[in-house]
């Protein structure tokens, strides 16, 4: 479980060439009774990895189509600790890893050790928390590496790249490459930039390095996939399942995740 298995499974789909494809969905979005069935489609469409978002009142580095998801999430009463409850029930069951997206105040309130206990028993194989820096992270990194559960870090484009340089050296399963300046949601196009940004990283980094914030379609994602390793792809897949299109989504996924054509 934990880093072992997200590092495994990421390695055995690029060992057949394909792109990884990590999508992000909103806990509770919809009610928790469905949090099953949709990880299992993910699964069955071929991703390599889950992104759960747990819903939260304040998430500074999201647009509106995922802060409108947290706040149909928030008006169900679905918290951090239910999640967790629920990841648990039917662990057994799925073979994708998952990861969680929290800001730090819920696992603040929660206890930091206890979270990482609760996302031990849950089967979480990963944490994402956008707001805590570097120099913070000392107050959960000790408790998540006891239970063996990966910390990925994110990497801004307006870093320097002696920052670039470290986050990639603590990333562990994957490094988050934030492909644009600002907050999540669907964009068109992509800055010139950020191709460099990503062979960038990739020299710094041990572990995939996947590009983040507006993604939008499976030509973006083959795009970027080519300078890194893969995408994640948020506020897409969010508005897709919140309108039940989820053929459009396997769509997405499988002609994201093509295997690479060598020229």
């Amino acid at each position: 479980m934990g880093k072992e298995k997200l590092k495994k499974t990421l390695q055995q789909k690029q060992d057949t060439g394909q792109n990884l494809f990590v999508p992000y969905i909103m806990a509770g979005d919809g009610g928790l009774d469905i949090l099953e069935e949709r990880i299992t489609f993910l699964q069955e469409c071929g991703a390599s990895a889950v992104e759960l978002g747990i819903p939260f009142s304040d998430p500074v580095a999201d647009g509106p189509t995922i802060q409108e998801a947290g706040i149909r999430a928030l008006e169900q009463g679905v918290s951090l600790s239910m999640v967790l409850d629920h990841l648990s029930s039917f662990k057994e069951k799925r073979s994708i890893p998952v990861i969680l997206m929290t800001y730090f105040n819920p696992i603040l309130i929660y206890g930091p050790e206890r979270f990482a206990n609760a996302c031990d028993q849950a089967g979480v194989d990963g944490v994402i928390i956008p707001d805590l820096p570097l120099e913070e992270q000392h107050t959960i990194n000790g408790f998540l590496n006891e239970k063996d559960i990966a910390f990925i870090q994110l990497a801004a484009m307006t870093s320097p790249d002696e920052r670039l340089s470290e986050l990639a050296g603590k990333s562990e399963g994957f490094l988050y490459a934030v492909s644009v300046i600002g907050t999540t949601g669907v964009r068109a196009t992509h800055n010139e930039k950020v191709k460099g940004f990503l062979e960038k990283l990739k020299e710094y980094s041990n572990v995939p390095v996947l590009a983040g914030f507006g993604v939008s379609n499976a030509a973006q994602a083959r795009e970027l996939s080519n300078a890194g390793d893969g995408v994640i792809v948020g506020s897409r897949i969010v508005d897709l399942l919140h309108q039940g299109e989820t053929e459009t989504v396997k769509q997405l996924i499988q002609e994201s995740t093509q295997p690479k054509v060598k020229l």
